[in-house]
């Protein structure tokens, strides 16, 4: 054993002496701190004399799984408590009893698969981002602080909205563990986090001259249905998955209108199809037994998904940069600067929320300005401007 000021520095760069299974380093700097250093690794430790004047240690976290400040921090914790009288010992036991972030990761994804219908990102946020940085740690001592550098680091190779989804399913799973009584999770550090600001709201408006390329282009491709997929998604604003997956049977032929059973909100909707989308639809392939509307015609499944057919037909075009959502983007963008009022085009696109079709808003520009002008003309304001 060694006293020596402990530093970031010094914890990361020590190593054990080659003649030694272990070694302890004790700071001269804050009574009871510590590190352990060993061969297979590094830990920090609080270092204290019992009352019957034995000497004990509390295993605060590996030098990987917690932060120095952090742990230095923890240990002026258990400094404090034990000057105030507390007991380690029970602390201990409590904490041996406290469930690990790995442990709340599990059970939220547990809960997600038999909840929710999407569940492959709650699962993939946590086997990737989470459970590596905080998984070995008991709930109770993860920090807001850690939580904030954590989300600030991933921010430098993520984008803000990836950032954002992975401090929500993290404050999820805190919110589930205090609703099930998990020990540890009665408060949440998340929560005292503040969430990204950013804005990835897109809108997308493609000319006619750039329909008609990518039309073209889509016509020249190796998968026969591409053409007709894009026309779809152009003429009803639906989303890529609920085309793949629609069904003949949905296809009302004598009202023009388009049942789709579930969508991502998961409720039902109709879509009203236009002469041009009622084109398209009778004129695609049909095929015996198969009840799919686009159906991929080697498999009589639906496709899983067009990427390829469809970067080539976008480069073809001179398109490089758009993605089969931009399309409904598009369609929805069509709507609005024809006219068409904003809770219609929610309607149709099947909007819950209204702030989501708000985004399309500054396209109605040329409406209100012409509203405006006849308004001032109404008023007979346009002959004193004259």
């Amino acid at each position: 054993m060694a006293k020596v000021k402990l530093t970031s520095a010094f914890c990361r760069d020590v190593t054990c002496p080659p003649n030694k299974r272990k070694f302890v380093y004790r700071c001269t700097e804050f009574t009871g701190f510590g590190i352990e250093v060993r061969q297979s690794g590094k830990t920090y430790y609080h270092y204290y004399t019992k009352p019957n004047g034995k000497a004990a240690q509390l295993k605060i976290g590996g030098v990987g799984d917690i932060t120095f400040d952090d742990a230095r921090r923890r240990s002026k914790e258990l400094r404090s408590r034990l000057v105030l009288g507390g007991n380690p010992a029970a602390d201990k036991a409590s904490r041996k009893a406290m469930l690990t972030f790995a442990d709340l990761s599990d059970m939220h994804v547990e809960h997600a698969q038999n909840t929710l219908r999407s569940h492959a990102c709650v699962e993939m946020t946590h086997r990737l981002y989470l459970k590596p940085r905080f998984g070995k740690l008991p709930l109770d001592q993860i920090t807001p602080q850690e939580i904030e550098r954590f989300l600030a680091e991933l921010g430098k190779t993520h984008a803000p909205a990836s950032v954002d989804r992975t401090r929500l399913v993290m404050n999820r799973a805190y919110t589930l563990g205090r609703s099930w009584k998990v020990p540890g999770a009665e408060s949440n550090p998340v929560a005292a986090v503040a969430r990204p600001r950013y804005d990835n709201k897109r809108t997308c408006l493609l000319s006619p001259a750039e329909v008609e390329r990518l039309l073209e282009a889509c016509a020249k491709s190796a998968n026969p249905l591409l053409k007709p997929i894009v026309q779809l998604l152009l003429a009803t604003a639906a989303r890529k998955r609920e085309l793949l997956n629609a069904r003949v049977e949905h296809i009302d032929f004598e009202r023009s209108v388009w049942q789709i059973p579930m969508t991502k909100n998961g409720r039902s909707r109709y879509v009203p199809l236009s002469k041009a989308a009622m084109a398209v639809i009778n004129e695609l392939p049909r095929y015996d037994g198969c009840p799919w509307l686009l159906p991929n015609p080697k498999t009589l499944k639906p496709f899983d998904n067009f990427k390829r057919a469809w970067a080539t037909a976008c480069k073809e075009a001179g398109l490089p940069n758009l993605v089969p959502h931009s399309l409904r983007h598009a369609a929805i963008g069509a709507l609005v600067s024809q006219n068409v009022s904003l809770l219609v085009a929610g309607k149709i696109a099947g909007h819950l929320r209204p702030e989501s079709t708000a985004r399309y808003a500054h396209l109605a520009d040329k409406t209100l300005a012409a509203a405006v002008e006849a308004g001032a003309s109404s008023l007979g304001l346009s002959e004193v401007a004259e």
